[in-house]
């Protein structure tokens, strides 16, 4: 890893003001590691790593991610026990990593820089993130033809995830990136209902309307 270039951005980091945002704070280091594992080709790999330390160690130890969060304990003591957590385990190129954010007390970001770590990611590939929220779960069928149909419209290759929400009647709601295309049946409803609503109240504005013209 490049540690100059590292050190540079986590302390340009550290110098933002208290007011902004922990999502631009975790951008600045997403962008640093997987420029520096890219010269690497490490990236998959380190990030794999990444994702295992949040959702895997943190799961099943949170003191563990408490204690890395804390402000009340100094970098050296969180360096020390980074590595006798994950010395052995993990790659030097991560460890540094960690230990740099550490260094800066950003622990407490890691969620959102891993988060913002695979945008970035998917983003460098070209991988567009996709949601499918049904009633039941779909048939393999019909997720093919739903990531088909997706690979026609968007500039990426789509990269699919389901969920299953008993509360819609029917239909889909497919989540593209940022964008929400809800095909719901209990949305259609809602829309038929707020436009018979707007149609009888325009209707009653006219009934006001041709009784005060023709007083």
């Amino acid at each position: 890893m490049s540690d100059d270039r590292l050190q540079r951005d986590a302390q340009a980091a550290a110098a933002m003001q208290a007011d902004v945002g922990v999502e631009h704070i975790a951008d600045v280091y997403a962008e640093a590691l997987i420029q520096a594992t890219e010269a690497a080709g490490q990236t998959e790999a380190v990030l794999e790593e990444f994702a295992s330390l949040v959702d895997d160690v943190f799961a099943a130890m949170p003191q563990f991610e408490q204690v890395l969060a804390s402000g009340l304990i100094s970098h050296e003591e969180k360096a020390g026990l980074l590595d006798r957590a994950l010395g052995g385990r993990a790659s030097r190129q991560f460890l540094n990593f960690l230990k740099v954010v550490a260094r800066h007390e950003r622990m407490d970001c890691l969620r959102p820089i891993l988060l913002q770590t695979r945008k970035y990611c998917d983003r460098l590939r070209r991988r567009v993130a996709v949601t499918v929220t049904s009633a039941t779960a779909l048939e393999p069928s019909s997720v093919q033809k739903i990531v088909a149909a997706i690979g026609r419209i968007v500039d990426g290759a789509p990269v699919l995830s389901q969920a299953v929400d008993s509360a819609l009647i029917g239909g889909m709601v497919v989540r593209v990136g940022d964008t929400i295309f809800d095909a719901s049946i209990a949305t259609q409803l809602q829309q038929m209902r707020q436009k018979m609503v707007d149609r009888s109240a325009h209707e009653i504005q006219s009934r006001r309307d041709r009784f005060r013209n023709s007083g």
